[in-house]
């Protein structure tokens, strides 16, 4: 699938008069036609709600886009329930999905009425100490273990995986918090990370609706929903073809036909927690080349760093380099592109092959709507970069402003008596 930047070097060359590289730039109209596509897939269930995964982005204007199509928020902390609630979204509409939970957490999230997801048996007595009760609705997390496999190899590695309880531990746990007071019964299970393949989320829900089966069987427990998390992928590369929402979504109809409504168990609501395929592609960095350097290698050298988008540095991710204007022009060189901390691994492409880059030429690179602007960190006393909406009209709107020095100087109790200036 050729990979075409959805900004064009005209409209990047008006942008930066206002608003200088690097920045990051999110498409709405993709956004939206993303949003409705996800309802469309799964409208066959009258439950299904897509919970964005919050950490994948969590701007404020974006998951403002995202609630008006009755979408929820996934969130793991604090701060991203404070957001979720600050834009509107009520205790249905969150799902805290949390683990290694400090207390104060998991006391914000039942204040905010949120559906709170257990990732361990013991946090049952710790939710219980913390809050003085067990919510009347309530999630457990499931790790099956073991190696989770498709029909193209090995996908990941649960039995290797932080998350999660046992089947033993799970069945237990139902036990339990049906014991305490629980009424209404969730699972959720996340085997996988950016899978490829319209194949995982049908094989996850066929697994966890014969689970949930069974355990309403032996436990009497009511079942509202099956929370399928996140783990669909995007392709970060040209030679992969994107995930069909659509086929994803028939898929999962199938197992539930198959397996919960012969159940008597057809009135399941599906929830997913996607945020790479939410976001991923509707988001780009604006980089300029600033620096040429000849040694060993060939070297660009950019205005943006592993600050701006770390996934390269620490994962060696792929992500691909659009030269604006030279779409079409020959890719006869050979780069590192590359920014300006001092860790060698700050590297955006490595041995990418790309046309001519003369310095003054913007870069856009793909895919970074998802787990780019978030990830970001001020190594080096770096500052992160502002972020922009492209509208749907095509003018552009500042969401976050680029951090300042001050910004980056304001948690530093010992500067209060301190005057810092440029």
């Amino acid at each position: 699938m050729k990979k075409t930047p959805f900004v064009t070097k005209e409209q990047v060359e008006e942008i930066v008069k206002t608003y200088p590289t690097p920045f990051h730039i999110y498409d709405e109209k993709g956004i939206r036609a993303n949003a409705k596509a996800v309802k469309e897939a799964f409208s066959w269930n009258k439950g299904f709600r897509e919970y964005f995964a919050v950490k994948a982005n969590p701007n404020p204007y974006l998951l403002k886009i995202l609630k008006e199509y009755d979408f929820g928020c996934d969130c793991s902390s604090y701060t991203e329930l404070m957001v979720s609630k600050s834009m509107g979204f009520d205790g249905e509409h969150i799902m805290f999905s949390s683990n290694e939970t400090p207390a104060e957490e998991y006391a914000y999230a039942a204040k905010l009425g949120a559906i709170i997801n257990l990732d361990d048996f013991t946090h049952i007595d710790f939710l219980e100490k913390t809050i003085g009760y067990i919510p009347k609705t309530i999630s457990c997390r499931f790790n099956p273990g073991g190696v989770f496999k498709m029909s193209n190899g090995i996908m990941d590695n649960p039995g290797d995986s932080k998350y999660g309880m046992t089947k033993e531990q799970i069945t237990e746990a139902y036990k339990i918090l049906k014991a305490k007071g629980a009424k209404n019964f969730g699972i959720h299970a996340f085997l996988a990370s950016n899978t490829v393949t319209n194949e995982y989320y049908p094989m996850l829900a066929k697994q966890l609706f014969e689970l949930i089966v069974e355990i309403q069987e032996e436990t009497g427990c009511n079942f509202t929903f099956v929370n399928l998390s996140g783990g669909v992928g995007i392709p970060y590369t040209e030679d992969q073809e994107p995930n069909d929402i659509y086929a994803i979504g028939e898929g999962v109809r199938k197992a539930f036909e198959e397996v919960m409504v012969p159940a008597g168990m057809g009135d399941v609501a599906i929830y997913c927690e996607m945020g790479r395929f939410m976001m991923g592609p509707y988001g780009c960095l604006v980089t300029k080349a600033i620096h040429e350097k000849h040694i060993y290698k060939e070297y660009i050298g950019v205005d943006a760093c592993a600050v701006n988008l770390m996934r390269p540095a620490v994962y060696g991710a792929y992500h691909h380099v659009t030269v604006l204007g030279k779409e079409e022009a020959h890719k006869d060189q050979v780069y590192d592109i590359v920014g300006s901390l001092c860790e060698n691994c700050d590297k955006f492409a490595i041995d990418r092959k790309l046309p001519k880059i003369d310095k003054g030429d913007y870069l856009v690179i793909h895919d970074t709507g998802a787990h780019g602007f978030s990830m970001g960190y001020n190594y080096n006393g770096k500052l992160k970069s502002a972020e922009l909406l492209l509208k749907e009209d095509g003018s552009v709107q500042l969401i976050r402003r680029a951090e300042t020095p001050q910004d980056y100087f304001a948690t530093f109790d010992c500067f209060d008596d301190i005057s810092i200036t440029e």
